[in-house]
């Protein structure tokens, strides 16, 4: 599933547009030091090449906010943030290839990377929730998966994670391919004057795109995965989204280096359960959370709004791979030669959990999912 996403510089001011394609405009500094973090000596820590796929979407702040944090010095690390780019390669595919270490990206990567043969596994699971929303024109009435019917629905890019959540969502509500319409879009600009001139009936996308969707009252919520209840609501199960994923082969390599990122992104969870969405905001870059596209209380009011997404502990939650298998299958994916257990592990997280003296609060997903 390739999420493909787009980047929106807004080169005078030299800030990142927060389009709402699932990619930044920034590569982070590894060495920035922030609250939090020890004075750990850098020079022998190991260093991890880490993309993600926006770096400044709300549902992917996990990765930056522990470099703010200074989590990832603190554990022992050095951590190069950097982000897709515009018609670049995304942020999983960097990491399959060889460019960067791990990636920032959707579980459900890991399945289809293994259907083709590539040892993609989850270390460490950060949402339960996508995070995205059916955002539809009023006139459009669309409340439902069945409201799709003869509607054109706006996709990050045809094959992407989006196109292949709006198969999912539609098949769970009875509808085939051929009963709706879907078109790329792009994220952000791109995806607001889709509905602004009528190409698409209904986008799919996330925060902040959403909330300038809203307040400029161009569409409505139609369909919520933003949460953990969203998305049960509309798919009948947990659906795990953002993770971090590495090859297999690599992460027995760097058993040291992978620990230490799953600790400091673990600990990042926890301290995102603990504080508000302000607070969160407040240890963001500027840019990530206001911009030409949202102001700083249209952020933290979006993210206090979809915050639940986020898993406190990095566990992967029980039924929460069944349902991604669910998902690939619908769309054609052979899972018949996958073992559910063998495309992601709970041992980094539950190290780190035991290592900071927090306790798990969800049920771990098993081998069965």
């Amino acid at each position: 599933m390739k999420m493909k996403r787009s980047i929106y510089a807004a080169a005078a001011a030299g800030a990142v547009a927060l389009s709402l394609s699932a990619c930044g405009g920034t590569t982070a500094s590894s060495g920035s030091t922030a609250s939090g973090g020890s004075s750990a000596d850098t020079a022998n820590m190991p260093t991890v090449k880490l993309m993600v796929g926006g770096i400044d979407k709300q549902i992917y702040l996990p990765y930056q906010l522990a470099q703010q944090l200074g989590y990832y010095q603190k554990y022992g690390v050095k951590v190069e943030l950097s982000t897709e780019q515009q018609g670049g390669v995304g942020a999983e595919d960097a990491m399959a290839s060889g460019q960067v270490d791990m990636a920032g990206a959707w579980y459900i990567h890991t399945v289809d990377f293994q259907s083709k043969g590539k040892n993609v596994i989850n270390l460490v699971q950060l949402s339960g929730a996508p995070g995205e929303r059916i955002m539809c024109s009023p006139k459009a009435n669309v409340h439902t998966g069945a409201d799709l019917k003869g509607k054109t629905v706006g996709v990050t890019d045809l094959g992407s994670g989006t196109d292949e959540l709006t198969q999912f969502i539609a098949s769970k509500a009875g509808l085939s391919k051929n009963d709706y319409h879907t078109i790329a879009v792009g994220a952000g600009a791109t995806a607001i004057a889709a509905i602004q001139r009528g190409s698409a009936d209904c986008v799919m996308t996330t925060q902040p795109t959403v909330g300038a969707l809203e307040s400029k009252n161009l569409a409505v919520p139609a369909i919520d995965l933003a949460t953990a209840d969203g998305a049960k609501a509309a798919l009948g199960g947990t659906l795990p989204s953002a993770g971090l994923l590495a090859q297999a082969d690599w992460v027995k390599s760097h058993e040291d280096a992978a620990q230490k990122v799953v600790d400091a992104l673990v600990d990042t969870m926890h301290w995102i359960s603990t504080h508000s969405a302000a607070d969160i905001a407040d240890k963001l870059p500027q840019s990530y959370v206001q911009n030409a596209t949202i102001s700083k209380d249209q952020y933290v009011k979006a993210l206090d709004q979809d915050k639940a997404q986020f898993l406190p502990d990095g566990i992967m939650p029980a039924g929460g791979p069944t349902t991604i298998f669910e998902e690939e299958k619908t769309i054609g994916v052979d899972t018949s030669k996958i073992k559910v257990s063998d495309t992601f592990t709970q041992k980094y997280a539950q190290a780190a959990l035991k290592l900071e003296g927090y306790t798990a609060s969800s049920t771990p997903a098993g081998d069965n999912g």
